[in-house]
């Protein structure tokens, strides 16, 4: 597809329109339908004073930090110092159970797409935004009725104690990671909405110092520290300028590392409650094999039984030793490890050798998804048991209804991803389509019987290796040359120079 074809068309315009068929295509609902939007009429805010059940945590520095773009604020957070360097750790999460409720439209339509899909020119949230960015978001100076983990947290990072419970609290700050990530690393000065607030700053560096020990004590219990390259799309109007890496901070390990904990927290309040769980699991690798031999290559030992500890041992060397690399290796482990999946698990005490529930990427046995209802069903499905343990009624689904949901949430979560790939690719061959014929230096991110694939050094860009691939592998550097674009596809072609 020539260049010119697109000239006429606005790039935002054109991505959008190839984002609604590709929705439309991997049987996702792109738009809210007129059912969802009369309901969405008829709702009103929650009346936060329920009963004496709920705790006021308004006087407490409560903050957002999230993308700079972000209107849907799921979570906010703060540090409690406590006596012999232990800390609390306090997670707000948006209460969005109380207004979507089972069997209304605006819960059919979530139930169907199961999760927001960010596309490089247009988000499809998974709630209507008057709810997401609005009456279930935790905007900054509102109160708002939330879901609190409370942790306790030692010096060496581990979780020493947690609960949930509701309460009302009140967002001091809006914060964005890359600000606060180059003001804790010391590149920048403090963000003036930081500023602001007396007694933030010292807050953030509490849960800064907290984040990175409980980093520490999972990776020495074998959680893997595994970093892809993502890209966003820039825009400069309604025309796609470049695509940019989206690096790895201080500020989004923070939340990161307070979001697993959280998660972890949840499903084993529920499970000691006697509630059914919906748990987040990656299973013992699909091809651990590879992983072996891929490490073999590289001069490092891994046992023939899985083990994430030795994985991440030989990871951090990796790093160490050949820190450009590092993302393709990591894609490649990612790929071979298998995706994650969710599945169903009764309530009460499950015995540690049921694999079942473990989260071999994150070293942690229980783990559900819990911290993002406005965006993730799953979350919003979590937080109605946990709803429904904490006012002591019964349980809000069956196991046999959460098995039936954990197979529809694994399913449409791989749809949203395609989706969000394939767009991804879109944008990268609408910024290609001007240079066929060009060379670039790439390196080899797939090597299978269906196809070889390559990632450009210089552009974050993957595409597919059409001549001179035999005997290329996974870790190969080439020089490769463009020979075709197809934007409607998202295809992108290479040849071997």
């Amino acid at each position: 597809m020539s260049h010119s074809s697109h000239t006429n068309e606005q790039h935002r315009a054109l991505l959008q329109r190839i984002a609604h068929r590709v929705m439309l295509e991997r049987g996702l609902l792109p738009d809210f339908s007129p059912a969802v939007l009369a309901e969405l009429e008829r709702i009103r805010p929650t009346e936060a004073a329920q009963a004496e059940t709920v705790r006021d945590l308004r006087s407490l520095l409560w903050c957002s930090i999230d993308n700079d773009d972000s209107r849907d604020l799921d979570q906010l957070s703060v540090a409690q110092a406590l006596p012999g360097n232990k800390v609390k750790i306090l997670v707000a999460i948006a209460d969005v159970e109380s207004l979507v409720k089972p069997g209304s439209a605006i819960d059919d339509h979530a139930q169907h797409n199961t999760t927001s899909v960010y596309t490089a020119a247009q988000i499809f949230p998974m709630l209507p935004e008057k709810l997401s960015t609005d009456l279930t978001s935790l905007n900054y100076s509102e109160d708002r009725l939330a879901f609190i983990v409370e942790m306790t947290v030692g010096a060496d990072g581990a979780l020493q104690a947690s609960t949930v419970y509701r309460a009302l609290v009140h967002n001091y700050a809006r914060l964005a990671y890359p600000s606060v990530a180059a003001w804790l690393e010391g590149t920048a000065p403090m963000p003036a909405a930081l500023a602001a607030v007396e007694g933030l700053a010292d807050n953030l560096r509490l849960q800064d110092k907290s984040a990175q020990a409980m980093h520490r004590f999972r990776q020495a219990h074998g959680a893997l520290s595994l970093e892809t390259i993502q890209s966003r799309p820039i825009f400069v109007g309604d025309m796609l300028s470049t695509l940019e890496e989206d690096e790895k901070n201080r500020a989004k390990e923070i939340i990161e590392d307070f979001m697993i904990a959280a998660n972890g927290a949840t499903a084993r309040f529920l499970s000691e409650q006697g509630y059914p769980t919906l748990r987040r699991v990656v299973r013992t690798p699909k091809r651990w094999d590879r992983i072996v031999a891929i490490a073999k290559e590289k001069g490092f030992r891994l046992s023939d039984d899985p083990d994430s500890k030795s994985l991440e041992t030989f990871l951090v060397k990796q790093k160490a030793a050949k820190p450009q690399s590092y993302p393709d290796l990591c894609l490649a482990v990612i790929k071979l490890l298998g995706p994650g999946e969710y599945a169903a698990q009764p309530g009460g005490e499950v015995p540690n050798s049921l694999a079942a529930g473990r989260h071999f990427g994150l070293a942690v046995k229980d783990y559900g998804h819990s911290t993002a209802p406005n965006r993730r069903y799953p979350d919003l499905v979590t937080q109605r048991l946990l709803s429904a343990a904490l006012s002591r009624q019964q349980a809000s689904y069956q196991l046999e209804e959460l098995d039936a949901l954990a197979q529809l949430c694994t399913e449409a979560e791989d749809a949203a991803n395609k989706v969000e790939r394939q767009v991804g690719k879109s944008a990268a061959a609408l910024l290609l389509e001007s240079r066929i014929g060009e060379q670039f230096d790439s390196i080899v991110t797939g090597a299978a019987p269906k196809g070889t694939w390559v990632r450009l050094l210089e552009l974050p860009v993957e595409g597919k290796l059409v001549a001179g691939f035999q005997g290329v592998d996974v870790g190969d550097h080439l020089r490769v040359q463009l020979v075709e674009t197809d934007v409607e596809q998202g295809y992108i072609d290479f040849k071997k120079v």
